[in-house]
């Protein structure tokens, strides 16, 4: 679903607030101060993608900020990418400093402070996603914000072209391609951004490797079962529960957080999947371990920010709002009937 939002369609007088607003509700709460008030123009092309918003921005010279007061008026938690594609754009968080031409991307979190300046004419491809989607692929986020990373070899041109083609093909996606390229995407992503030298860590032993991969095989081979835990595992590897939480030290998720991730995934995938589209949202939660419907549509929420249901509806275009649907009918039947990362109580029940 595409939007555009541009200062082209009030009045001069106008344009300020409208662009303020617009960026606000594009991205998160932010104060803005344009390089000249009675010429502004600025347009935002964006589209909604199952787990990512991909938007594309073109403005004169500003100076974005996100401030103390407007994080502490949200408890939204998000990550943003800005591909710059024209003009030169200067990133601060952190304590670092990110000057981004033609070809480069930085990485920024909306829970601290940052200010983007831009003293010309510019465009950015932005992408924004919860914050935990990237963290459940790379650990220490805040240290790689505000960092360069140049898109013109490796995995940060993969990022680029990927970004670029999403832009241009976002419209043609039918919903499940669509979640598929946005997984994909979040994993470039997050290849990319190991590259920064803050990311550097030294290499598993091979001792520790061969048992990962083992224990991550295992959980994907028997990821549907509802009965699987992470000492039921351990048992059928031959170690300790103890012993495979201390695998999982500096892995950016625990062993029962990587369990419900995995299932969680695969149901949004699936309830996006046209072959599929006759199954119930309860049906599908089974299909893939979880035995309660009430409880999967809360981690559900708690993991994606909406509901199965509306997850679903929205993918297809429908509107921000989906009718009024039973999370255990087909999701075509209408009845009467947080933060951002699936809850340790949700997780008990797996261990």
């Amino acid at each position: 679903m595409r939007e555009t939002l541009s200062t082209d369609s009030v009045a001069p007088e106008q344009r300020l607030a409208y662009w303020i607003d617009s960026i606000c509700s594009t991205y998160v709460q932010l104060d803005c101060d344009p390089g000249a008030t009675d010429c502004f123009q600025g347009a935002i092309h964006s589209h909604s993608l199952p787990g990512l918003a991909l938007s594309v921005v073109r403005s004169g010279a500003q100076r974005v900020q996100r401030t103390p007061r407007a994080i502490a008026q949200s408890d939204d938690a998000h990550l943003l990418v800005s591909v710059q594609t024209r003009g030169q754009g200067l990133l601060l968080q952190d304590g670092r400093e990110a000057v981004l031409t033609p070809g480069d991307f930085a990485l920024y979190d909306s829970t601290r402070p940052y200010t983007l300046r831009f003293d010309a004419d510019f465009e950015q491809i932005v992408l924004k996603m919860r914050a935990t989607q990237l963290q459940s692929l790379l650990r220490h986020t805040e240290q790689l914000t505000a960092s360069t990373v140049s898109g013109r070899s490796g995995a940060g041109q993969l990022l680029c072209a990927m970004a670029h083609n999403l832009r241009d093909q976002a419209e043609a996606l039918q919903p499940a391609s669509a979640a598929a390229v946005v997984h994909g995407v979040l994993h470039v992503l997050a290849a990319s951004l190991q590259a920064l030298p803050a990311c550097t860590k030294a290499e598993p032993s091979v001792m520790r490797a061969y048992h990962m991969a083992r224990i991550l095989r295992r959980i994907d081979e028997r990821v549907h079962e509802p009965t699987l835990t992470i000492a039921s595992i351990a048992a059928e590897l031959g170690m300790s529960a103890g012993h495979l939480h201390r695998l999982f030290r500096n892995e950016p998720l625990s062993p029962a957080q990587y369990l419900w991730t995995r299932r969680l995934e695969a149901c949004s995938r699936e309830l996006l999947d046209p072959r599929r589209a006759h199954a119930s949202v309860a049906e599908i939660a089974f299909s893939w371990g979880f035995n309660d419907a009430s409880h999967f549509s809360r981690s559900f929420r708690e993991h994606f920010h909406m509901s199965p249901r509306e997850w679903r509806w929205n993918a297809h275009g429908q509107g921000e709002k989906a009718p009024n649907f039973d999370e255990n009918m087909t999701g075509r039947q209408p009845v009467d009937t947080v933060r951002s990362q699936v809850s340790a109580t949700a997780y008990t029940s797996a261990v």
